[in-house]
């Protein structure tokens, strides 16, 4: 009885915008079912995915392994952080689902670990509040975050390359990494065709390209047998591919909600029309509360996650 009172809540809350949703009468609101949603996102538990990875980094395929975690949570809109004590502060919470993304992999003898965060509101119909990403490996780390400021990205680049250095960049497109969340909240979130784009922040760290607004054309379509492992009745396909920007994105999702993440491809286009393709498939998911997993008699749960590296 307990659990099922407090079902009835979560989805009282969850039909309608509920108190500190962030929403306000100038910025227009989602049109999502948000009964499902909450059935599924309101649960106090994340979705945790993981991924058998080939990366290709010094132009040679790197096996490795990514992690997908999507969870929501109350976030500042003033400081553009979570809110540790949100009913204390209703103003000023917004609920964001999150994204979490690592990549791990090794190049030679040393190994990379990449991180990407994505902050997307749920209930405002606005781009992400906040994208970061830092790149860890032997040579040194950099770090780079987005924050939305009255509808534009203030950007921070710190980085340990000399001909990058530390920046601070103003850059009025939306972020790509952006397109991850704005997916699982409903693909019809997503706008399609020729956009701005600021290109992923984890692509950014390989390429070192200039960080800055880039054309490209976004579509959806469905999965075919000529995709390969990803060839699916159930699966569509979210397209990304810049006009300057050497780069294209797939990803690969289920169609009905939750729109799960399959898998996805990153294209490289070289000079001369070669390309590297990496390539990540997906291999486990979970519905955890695994921040309350961090006790050395919940290690087994990683191998029902298939999770390889430490």
């Amino acid at each position: 009885m307990r659990y099922l009172s407090y079902f009835i809540i979560v989805l009282g809350l969850v039909s309608c915008k509920p108190s500190g949703s962030g929403s306000s009468s100038s910025v227009a609101s989602r049109n999502l079912n948000f009964d499902a949603f909450g059935e599924h996102w309101y649960q106090g538990k994340a979705e945790v995915n993981t991924y058998d990875l080939q990366q290709y980094r010094y132009g040679e395929m790197r096996d490795g392994e990514a992690v997908l975690i999507f969870v929501t949570e109350d976030f500042s809109r003033e400081k553009q952080v979570k809110l540790d004590n949100p009913q204390q502060h209703e103003q000023d919470a917004q609920k964001v689902l999150k994204l979490n993304m690592t990549k791990k992999f090794v190049t030679g003898i040393y190994p990379y670990s990449m991180m990407l965060s994505v902050f997307t509101p749920v209930y405002d119909s606005i781009p992400a509040v906040k994208v970061s990403a830092s790149s860890q490996e032997w040579c040194g780390h950099t770090f780079t975050q987005l924050n939305r400021e009255k509808g534009i990205y203030k950007a921070q680049l710190l980085s340990y390359f000399e001909n990058e250095s530390d920046q601070r960049l103003t850059i009025d497109a939306m972020p790509e990494d952006n397109l991850w969340t704005l997916l699982r909240l409903n693909p019809n979130q997503v706008p399609t065709g020729q956009l701005k784009l600021i290109p992923g922040l984890l692509d950014q760290r390989f390429t070192h390209e200039q960080l800055e607004a880039e054309e490209a054309s976004v579509s959806i379509i469905a999965a075919t047998d000529s995709m390969g492992s990803f060839a699916a009745k159930d699966l569509r396909v979210l397209q990304v591919s810049y006009n300057n920007y050497p780069r294209d994105l797939r990803i690969f999702y289920t169609a009905d909600f939750p729109y799960e993440i399959a898998g996805w491809e990153e294209v490289r286009r070289l000079p001369g029309g070669e390309k590297e393709t990496s390539r990540a498939v997906r291999k486990a998911i979970m519905m955890t509360d695994y921040w309350t997993k961090n006790r050395n008699e919940f290690e087994p749960l990683r191998g029902e996650l298939q999770l390889k590296s430490k």
